[in-house]
């Protein structure tokens, strides 16, 4: 689904955590006029400048107290470090109860390996954004347990549309589209990165190799999105047999690229099933 957000969401959101997908989320919230700051409620576990931060940008309300948090809030979203999740929820049995519905942006951790930490059985719905979200652009897979209602699942939706583009999928998806889009933004700032450096390498000013290399990536993006094309075809459009792109396309193949591609988004997916099992 990726229908735009489009109404006001009623009630009291807690965000465990406070890094960078949840300062996203709160821009995009309140630039939406999806919830007011007054009913929005952050904490982390000792890091007061980054609360007095978020306080001071956004005009939420902030504190270290995660049992207050958990209190004041119908709607409750997990971003802690994903190390520190098995810990960090232990510590709240008995505080959840099954009318909060909980949302998980926690990389490798399963909803059933929440609940069991949370000690209740309550909605609790899995995504995974990526960094893109701190320009409205991320791509988020999502998945629900057996207790999360369509209504509920439609406000989540909402939630994670304020930041991008919001997908859903089977739960046990998610581990490939962590590997896919929520790691893959590290892949293409990678390819980014060799290009622009290659550029200057071969003789251009770097600041004209990143404007160069940055459209480029953007026009090719607009490119699959607009003629909705499959990517070989409109590849193979650009590559003039004996001309300069086959010669490069070529030492891509000598490297084998899409291997190496491939290979690297099902290493990330395998490693979010391994977090999910060190956890437990």
């Amino acid at each position: 689904m990726n229908t735009q957000a489009a109404c006001s969401i009623e009630g009291r959101i807690g965000f465990l955590g406070a890094g960078s997908i949840v300062e996203a989320m709160l821009s995009g919230i309140l630039k939406k006029g999806l919830l007011s700051s007054d009913r929005i409620y952050v904490t982390n576990r000792s890091n007061s400048e980054r609360l007095e931060h978020l306080a001071g940008t956004y005009g939420v309300n902030t504190t270290h107290d995660k049992f207050e948090v958990i209190a004041s809030s119908d709607i409750l979203i997990l971003a802690m470090k994903p190390k520190d999740s098995g810990e960090a929820l232990k510590e709240l049995r008995g505080a959840v109860h099954e009318g909060q519905l909980v949302i998980s942006v926690i990389a490798g951790v399963s909803t059933t390996l929440i609940g069991e930490w949370l000690g209740v059985n309550c909605p609790i719905i899995r995504t995974m954004p990526n960094t893109s979200s701190a320009v409205g652009l991320s791509a988020t897979g999502i998945a629900a347990n057996h207790s999360v209602t369509e209504e509920q699942l439609q406000l989540a939706t909402h939630l994670f549309e304020a930041i991008g583009t919001v997908y859903s999928v089977a739960e046990e998806e998610l581990d490939i589209v962590t590997g896919l889009s929520g790691s893959g933004p590290a892949y293409v700032y990678y390819l980014v990165e060799a290009m622009m450096g290659a550029g200057a390498t071969a003789g251009l000013d770097r600041e004209m190799a990143r404007q160069l290399t940055l459209q480029t990536v953007l026009g090719a993006a607009h490119m699959l999105m607009d003629t909705r094309e499959d990517p070989a075809i409109l590849r193979k459009k650009v590559t003039s047999p004996g001309g300069t792109t086959q010669a490069g396309m070529e030492v891509l193949e000598t490297y084998r690229f899409q291997e190496a591609v491939t290979s690297a988004i099902l290493r990330a997916s395998e490693r979010s099933r391994e977090m999910g099992a060190e956890y437990r």
